[in-house]
């Protein structure tokens, strides 16, 4: 397990019993829009298969950012499900966080982090990351599309998505 704490006194750890998962849920499920309407046991289930990372407030110890993070530990990783309390936002957590998956996942040996966004590319480019040649990456998707509302249809073209 790994716990940091910054000068400002934010508290980074990888305990999964830290979490507050139902918090996490929230987020999650109404304010990220890769996570609109996920359900709780999808979540408790992707963190329990995942390395979590949460960032904890000064003083009262209230989770305030989370992320987490797929991987085989030794190769690759696929970060994902980065998310900033509003209330929390400006003070740099994100890019705190992220930065600190991507040197916790170097020091395991792991050379290639994926990851995806629709509004954050700047966060990440600050830390190294840079886009993908989309002529290399395929991905098999099964999710419901955001533009007609119903199931992909797994005979026609797919796109690269968020």
């Amino acid at each position: 397990m790994t716990d940091l704490t910054r000068d400002d006194g934010y508290l980074l750890s990888t305990d999964p019993q830290r979490l507050d998962l139902d918090l996490v849920h929230h987020w999650l499920s109404t304010d990220a829009y890769w996570a609109l309407g996920r359900d709780r046991e999808t979540t408790r289930r992707a963190f329990a298969g995942s390395i979590p990372f949460g960032v904890y407030r000064p003083g009262d110890g209230r989770q305030v950012a989370v992320g987490r993070v797929i991987s085989d530990g030794a190769l690759f990783a696929y970060l994902c499900d980065v998310y900033v309390d509003r209330a929390e936002r400006g003070r740099g957590l994100g890019t705190w966080l992220a930065g600190t998956v991507r040197d916790h996942l170097a020091c395991l040996g792991v050379r290639r982090i994926l990851l995806a966004t629709v509004d954050a590319h700047g966060l990440y480019a600050k830390l190294g990351f840079a886009p993908v040649h989309p002529e290399h990456w395929m991905e098999y998707d099964q999710r419901v599309s955001p533009v007609t509302g119903k199931e992909q249809d797994p005979g026609s073209p797919l796109t690269v998505s968020t």
